[in-house]
């Protein structure tokens, strides 16, 4: 398609009250502006985005995650607002899509009917049915006649539910013409986009307005918009896995990360969270169990498990309050209350409860390599670096401190002593 995509991301956000700019606020796992410039990727091949407020932070981050996108840093000093904003950038196609870069909920789907309507101007507008605070788009016969401020309505304008979505498709040629004739003659002293449509209707160009869904183009300017955003993102997702077979238990309960994939058979009890790239395959994920960049393949989690970056489940049963780390689990089960960090387990091994690697010296991580069929007791250290191999057994209560031959039994406990009748001594019950 012939077109370029210019993306709005220079303003502070000084209502979300945060160092962080707004446009990298995550939203089910990545930054709002992620979202805009996904869409922009599947409708264009000539992507601008505009910066200004720390501009080389916002650039990094967009640059470790896609290629091919172009940069313009704002004058915001001679020329702020949305009309300074696009001022002065080379574009490669002869229509031009304006977009926010803090609408996460945008997607490529509900800029189609923008895109593909031909005009000098398309504009987005949506009905509200309280549209108190919001400019009106003034349509007659199928194109917009005038934007009007709310304080600026006449009485009958007011009762106008149609405003502006924020969201334009310019011909070059309109933005080439109109936008030297801006001025910031206004209240705030800004250069304003909605100028450029004032001025192409005076002049009697064609303004076509396209009726939009107010959720796909919803704008956050605060944590609560934010929230509220990620709201409706978690429902689209939850929507797509659940259509695509995956079934949940109570899912408005559920957090999934946009990043998160879903194949086979697979099962999400309530209150399960899933951050990351995390991979799951026909697996069964048991309520409270949190997953974080794991792949999860054949397997049962929890309840109440966490599974953190870097692990891999193959054919394992792991149980509650099991804790995996940056670990190689495949045919194990591991029932409670263990640590298994920095390890690799063989299948056919039951890690008792309790069991902990020791992986950690303060300085640095060491492994643990735990082989086939082994026979983990409860309470069980294991001080990393340790290699233990198959057919082995592990006494409860042991701490293995070097490595395990084939078919061994490994034991180390302190001698137990009995004192007969301390109890009654200590608490002087009068039996002796």
């Amino acid at each position: 398609m012939s077109l370029s995509v210019i993306i709005l991301a220079a303003g502070q956000g000084t209502r979300m009250k945060s160092d962080l700019p707004k446009v990298l606020h995550p939203i089910s796992g990545l930054p709002m502006l992620h979202y805009a410039i996904k869409a922009a990727k599947a409708l264009s091949d000539d992507i601008t985005v505009v910066l200004f407020h720390q501009a080389d932070r916002v650039r990094e981050n967009i640059e470790s995650a896609f290629d091919g996108i172009r940069f313009r840093i704002q004058d915001h000093a001679n020329y702020p607002g949305t009309g300074g904003a696009v001022m002065n950038i080379e574009t490669r196609h002869d229509r031009i899509l304006v977009l926010n870069g803090d609408m996460p909920l945008v997607t490529a789907e509900s800029l189609r009917p923008l895109v593909e309507s031909d005009a000098d101007i398309v504009m987005s507008v949506f009905d509200l049915q309280n549209p108190s605070g919001y400019g009106r788009v003034v349509v007659e016969n199928g194109e917009v006649q005038a934007i009007v401020e709310e304080k600026d309505c006449t009485e009958e304008q007011k009762r106008i539910k149609t405003v502006n979505a924020g969201v334009y498709v310019f011909k070059k040629e309109i933005m080439d013409r109109y936008l030297p004739l801006l001025s910031n003659d206004n209240a705030q002293a800004e250069y304003y986009l909605t100028d450029l449509v004032k001025m192409a209707r005076d002049e009697g160009r064609h303004i076509k307005p396209v009726w939009v869904e107010e959720e796909a183009f919803k704008g956050v300017n605060s944590r609560y918009d934010l929230a509220h955003a990620e709201e409706i993102m978690q429902e689209r997702i939850r929507e797509k896995w659940m259509r695509a077979g995956v079934t949940m238990h109570l899912p408005r309960t559920i957090y999934i990360d946009s990043r998160a994939v879903f194949h086979g058979d697979c099962t999400l009890e309530n209150g399960v969270t899933i951050h990351g790239e995390t991979i799951v395959a026909d697996s069964h994920i048991k309520s409270h169990t949190v997953i974080e960049d794991a792949d999860i393949r054949n397997s049962s989690c929890g309840p109440m498990a966490r599974v953190r970056p870097g692990s891999i489940l193959e054919d394992t049963h792991i149980g509650n309050f099991v804790e995996v780390k940056k670990s190689h689990l495949k045919g194990v089960k591991a029932g409670h209350l263990s640590y298994l960090g920095d390890a690799e387990i063989g299948e056919g091994t039951n890690i008792g409860a309790g069991t902990i690697t020791c992986n950690y010296d303060g300085v640095r991580k060491y492994r643990t390599k735990i082989g086939k069929n082994v026979f983990v007791g409860s309470d069980t250290q294991f001080v990393a670096p340790v290699t233990v191999e198959d057919n082995v057994m592990i006494a409860a209560g042991t701490t293995v401190t070097e490595d395990v031959k084939e078919g061994a039994l490994a034991i180390s406990r302190t001698p137990q002593k009995i004192v007969e009748n301390f109890f009654h001594r200590f608490f002087k019950t009068g039996k002796r």
